[in-house]
C-alpha cells in the first residue's frame, strides 16, 4: 500500500482513510471520491460482499489502494481490529468517517424499544467505538481527522423522525465537544450534516429484524417528495463535503438549502416549528392516515 504523500493542496493524496457504512451510498460516493484524490480507502460496511465489490469497482477506476472489508460498527473489537490491522499494514489511520447509519421513521408512537436500540447503536454508539477505536492512537501520534456523518436533522428535527435526529444531534454535540480538546493533540475532529442526498437509503425497506409498524411502508423519499426537497447527487455531495474536510471546518452542511435552513432556525426557532407542524400535519393526513391499509 503506497504511504502519504499528501500536500496542502490536496491533504488526501498518500493518506489512509476508513469509511465505515462504505457499501453503498454518501460512504460509497467518499470512498470514491478519495481514491480519485489518491487516497488509501478502506470501505468497511455490514454487508462486507457489497462493500467488497464496491472497493473492486473504485480501484478499477484508478490506482488508489481500496479495498472492502466487513464491519459492524456496534461491535467495539471488531472496529478495533479492523483499526489496528489497517494501521500495521499501512503506518496510521490518516482519516477515519464514521458514516455507517440508520434511518428511521414514522410517528414516534410507533416506536418499540427495538427500533429506538438499533437506531442508537448504529447511529450514536457506532460512532462512538469508531471514537474509540482510532482516536487515543491519534493522540499518540499527534495527527489525524476524524470525519463524523451527522445529518441536517442533527441540527434542525424535521417531524416523524424523532428518533433519528437524537441520535444526529448527539453525533453533532461529540463532535463540536471533542474538536477544541483534540486540536490540544493535533488531531482534527468535523462532522458532516447532510440534507438531502440520493441515496439507496431513500427507497429502503424498514430495518430487517424490527418488528412491523403500521407506517413502516412510507419512505423517505415519499417524504421527501411531500416537502418538495430534491435529493443531491451522492458523487456531488462527497467532492463539495470533502472540500469542506480538506479546509478543516467545524461542521460541514450540504447542499446549501440544509444550511440555509440551519441559518433560518437560529434566526428565527419559531417560524421553523410551524413548518415542522405543517410538515407534520401533510405526512400524517396524505401518507399515514390516506394510505390503503395491507
Amino acid at each position: 500500500m503506497p504511504r502519504r504523500t499528501s500536500s496542502r493542496t490536496n491533504p488526501y493524496a498518500g493518506a489512509t482513510a476508513i469509511v465505515t457504512g462504505g457499501a453503498s451510498g454518501i460512504g460509497r460516493a467518499l470512498g470514491a471520491r478519495l481514491a480519485e484524490l489518491g487516497a488509501n480507502v478502506v470501505l468497511a460496511d455490514q454487508h462486507g460482499d457489497a462493500a467488497r465489490v464496491a472497493a473492486l469497482e473504485i480501484a478499477s477506476a484508478g490506482s488508489s489502494f481500496v479495498e472492502g472489508r466487513q464491519l459492524d460498527v456496534r461491535e467495539l473489537g471488531a472496529f478495533t481490529e479492523l483499526v489496528d490491522d489497517v494501521a500495521r499494514r499501512t503506518g496510521a489511520i490518516d482519516y477515519l468517517f464514521n458514516n455507517a447509519g440508520v434511518s428511521i421513521g414514522g410517528p414516534t408512537h410507533e416506536m418499540t424499544e427495538e427500533h429506538w436500540r438499533l437506531v442508537l447503536d448504529v447511529n450514536l454508539c457506532g460512532v462512538i467505538n469508531g471514537v474509540l477505536a482510532v482516536y487515543p492512537k491519534m493522540v499518540e501520534r499527534r495527527w489525524g481527522h476524524i470525519v463524523n456523518t451527522a445529518s441536517a436533522a442533527g441540527l434542525v428535527a424535521p417531524p416523524m423522525v424523532a428518533g433519528y435526529a437524537t441520535t444526529k444531534f448527539a453525533v453533532v454535540g461529540l463532535s463540536t465537544g471533542l474538536r477544541p480538546e483534540a486540536a490540544l493533540h493535533d488531531v482534527k475532529v468535523s462532522v458532516i450534516c447532510p440534507g438531502m442526498v440520493e441515496t439507496p437509503i431513500l427507497d429502503a425497506p424498514p430495518a430487517a429484524g424490527l418488528p412491523p409498524t403500521p407506517s413502516a411502508a412510507v419512505s423517505a423519499r415519499e417524504y421527501l417528495t411531500l416537502a418538495r426537497q430534491k435529493p443531491m447527487p451522492a458523487d456531488r455531495f462527497a467532492r463539495k463535503a470533502l472540500d469542506e474536510v480538506a479546509r478543516d471546518r467545524s461542521i460541514i452542511v450540504v447542499p446549501r438549502s440544509a444550511a440555509t435552513f440551519w441559518y433560518l432556525n437560529r434566526v428565527s426557532p419559531g417560524l421553523v416549528q410551524r413548518v415542522g407542524r405543517t410538515i407534520a400535519r401533510q405526512v400524517d393526513k396524505r401518507l399515514i392516515r390516506e394510505r390503503p391499509s395491507t
